[in-house]
C-alpha cells in the first residue's frame, strides 16, 4: 500500500472517516494510517500542497485515536509545508496546535519548542506574530519552572525587537530574561540581561530609563558583584560626564564583547546623541542644600 497512489489513499482515507447507511462509525485507526501514507508519499513527490493537507488530517486522525503526541508530530509537519508553500497564517495556527497537543501531554519543552520553530519560521515576513510565538514560548517554560530552557527564546525575541526598532519593548524582556535567570541562579546570564537592557535604553537615547533601570537592577545582590555591573557603573558614569571617548572605551570592553552579537552591535555605536549637555543637565538637577538662615 505504501507505493500506491496517495491520491486513492486519500479518497480511501476520507470513506473510512464518514458514515452512512453500511457504516455506523468511523474507522479512524485505519483511516489515519492511509493518510500518514499519503503525506510521506506525497510528500516525496513535493507535493507540499496535498502533503499538508493530508498531514492535517492525520493529525486529526491521532486526535480521535487519543495520540496527542503523534497527532502534534503531524501539525508540525503541516506547519512546516505552510512555510514552504507562503501560507503565513496558516504556519502560526499549525505549530500553536502542536503546541497546545504537547502540552495536553504533559510536554512543556516540546510545546515551547513547536512555538519557536513557528516564529523562526514568521521572523523575516510577520515578525510581530514571531515576537508572540516567542513570548508563549517563554511563558510555557516559565510557567513549567523551566526558564533556563527559555534562554535562547529571550534571545531571539530581543534580536526581532530590536530589528523593528521596538527598544522599550526589548530592554522589558531582556529584564524578564534577567528575572528567570536569577530564578535559575543562572548570575552570569543576569548580568548580561541586565547590562543589555540598560545598553538598549542608551542606544535609544533614553538616559534617564537606563539609569533608572540600572538603579533597579543593582538592587539585586548577585548582579552588584559581576563585571557586567562594573561595565554599566562605568558607562552610566561616562554619560553623566558627558565624556564620549570614554563612553566608546567602555562599549569596547571585554565585558560588553561577550554579550550577544545584537546588543554588542547596538553599544559600538554609542553615543546615538548629544551627551555634552548630559553633565549640565545632572548638575543642574542636584539643587544647593537649603539655607535655613536664609529665609529670603
Amino acid at each position: 500500500m505504501s507505493s500506491s497512489d496517495p491520491d486513492k489513499l486519500m479518497i480511501k482515507a476520507d470513506k473510512l472517516t464518514k458514515l452512512s447507511m453500511t457504516r455506523w462509525s468511523a474507522d479512524w485507526k485505519s483511516a489515519t494510517v492511509l493518510y500518514e501514507q499519503a503525506a510521506n508519499a506525497y510528500r516525496v513527490r513535493n507535493n507540499h500542497e496535498k502533503a499538508k493537507i493530508a498531514f492535517e488530517k492525520a493529525s486529526k486522525g491521532q486526535e480521535m485515536l487519543s495520540s496527542p503526541w503523534d497527532a502534534a508530530k503531524h501539525m508540525e509537519s503541516a506547519g512546516a509545508l505552510a512555510k514552504e508553500l507562503g501560507n503565513l497564517t496558516e504556519v502560526a495556527d499549525f505549530y500553536r496546535r502542536a503546541s497546545e497537543l504537547y502540552v495536553l501531554c504533559g510536554r512543556s519543552q516540546p510545546a515551547s519548542d513547536a512555538l519557536s520553530k513557528g516564529a523562526h519560521a514568521l521572523e523575516d515576513s510577520k515578525p510581530d506574530e514571531a515576537i508572540t510565538l516567542y513570548t508563549e514560548a517563554c511563558t510555557l517554560l516559565e510557567e513549567d519552572g523551566r526558564e533556563q530552557m527559555a534562554f535562547d527564546l529571550y534571545r531571539d525575541a530581543t534580536s526581532v525587537f530590536v530589528k523593528l526598532e521596538k527598544y522599550s519593548d526589548a530592554a522589558e524582556l531582556l529584564l524578564r530574561w534577567g528575572l528567570a535567570a536569577d530564578k535559575c541562579n543562572a548570575v552570569h546570564s543576569q548580568g548580561k540581561a541586565y547590562l543589555s537592557a540598560i545598553i538598549v535604553y542608551l542606544y535609544a537615547h533614553d538616559f534617564k530609563q537606563a539609569e533608572k533601570c540600572y538603579n533597579d537592577c543593582s538592587q539585586v545582590d548577585a548582579f552588584s558583584r559581576t563585571d557586567q555591573y562594573r561595565a554599566a557603573t562605568k558607562l552610566l558614569s561616562a554619560y553623566r560626564e558627558g565624556d564620549v571617548e570614554e563612553i566608546k572605551r567602555v562599549a569596547q570592553s571585554s565585558t560588553i564583547s561577550h554579550l550577544d552579537h545584537v546588543i554588542i552591535r547596538l553599544a559600538r555605536k554609542l553615543p546615538t546623541g548629544d551627551v555634552s549637555a548630559m553633565k549640565t543637565d545632572t548638575t543642574d538637577d542636584q539643587e544647593e542644600p537649603l539655607d535655613e538662615n536664609d529665609l529670603t
